[in-house]
């Protein structure tokens, strides 16, 4: 396969993934009790995501192992830093230009208990083997070129699967959410992709881009238990 078509497919499958995903998810009503309908949305993004990895095993060099435990310090730490200071900034501007503080509508169906389970862990899993597991490894080819932040090189391919699981997140838009709070989201969700893009390359293991993910999303479980305390 030729680098373009390797790139563009890559691109194309993860959109359709994406989709299919979402759309099952959203039209099938589980109706389990503790398990909800993200459930089966991530259930079929990671069905599938293992099988494209697979299928296209000779352009994805996927590898996963667990990580030594003195090297998960600093992707914990960027993970969460990156959640607090970009909400807590955009939070501001949103109270400064007069828009309600919104918490995130799934923190609102779920308790404590489901929000760990099927947001902290399964979430991240899911969504981290397809935009870092799959997105990034295809596009593999982009890795030689990138641009320096913080004296830390960021590869395109990087960028381009950050990039991609931020704007995923406009699916929230059909949830009713404001629009600055869709930008938040956004852009924090862009940015926690880099620094699990940056370490999964450094370390060619897609287990780092699952821990940074599971520290961003720490700050969920958190407010969720808030949430709970104050219901």
């Amino acid at each position: 396969m030729k680098t373009n078509k390797q790139i563009s497919a890559g691109l194309v499958i993860s959109i359709v993934i994406f989709i299919i995903a979402t759309f099952i998810g959203g039209k099938v009503n589980l109706k389990m009790g503790l398990i909800l309908n993200s459930f089966l949305t991530h259930t079929i993004m990671l069905l599938l995501s293992i099988i494209v990895i697979y299928g296209l095993r000779n352009y994805v060099d996927y590898k996963i192992s667990l990580p030594k435990f003195k090297k998960i310090g600093k992707p914990i730490l960027f993970g969460i830093l990156a959640t607090i200071i970009t909400n807590f900034s955009l939070m501001i501007l949103s109270k400064a230009l007069g828009e309600k503080i919104e918490p995130h509508p799934i923190l609102t169906k779920m308790n404590p208990v489901q929000t760990f389970i099927f947001i902290f862990i399964y979430a991240s899993v899911a969504e981290e083997l397809l935009f870092r597991g799959f997105l990034l490894n295809i596009l593999k080819p982009l890795n030689a070129k990138g641009i320096i932040i913080f004296k830390r090189r960021i590869s395109l391919s990087v960028i381009i699967s950050a990039i991609a699981f931020g704007l995923s997140h406009l699916i929230l838009i059909i949830t009713g959410v404001g629009g600055l709070f869709l930008v938040r989201v956004v852009i924090f969700t862009t940015l926690l992709g880099l620094i699990a893009g940056y370490y999964q390359e450094k370390n060619q293991n897609n287990a780092y881009a699952i821990i940074v993910h599971m520290a961003g999303n720490l700050i969920g479980v958190i407010g969720s238990i808030v949430l709970f305390l104050n219901s």
